[in-house]
């Protein structure tokens, strides 16, 4: 029973071996992704994390900032 799961009539190579493949490949990208956002958020804080009221009122003035924070809830 558990030698036909494994087999599957011949094809269990190929079934298991595109299996394996793909769960590689969304791991290695959810990693690559993961990586890629903490490099990120490092140089957001690094550039922003030290943004006070004052600073932060007058970047919602601008009109790009208003662009973006349009879609946001609250900041």
């Amino acid at each position: 029973m558990i030698n036909e799961i494994f087999y599957m009539n011949g094809y269990g190579i190929y079934v298991w071996g595109s299996f394996a493949f793909t769960f590689l490949s969304f791991m290695s990208l959810y990693l690559v992704i993961k990586n890629q956002y903490e490099k990120e958020k490092n140089k957001f804080i690094v550039k922003f994390g030290n943004l006070n009221s004052e600073r932060a009122a007058s970047a919602r003035l601008q009109r790009i900032n208003r662009e973006i924070l349009s879609n946001t809830s609250t900041i």
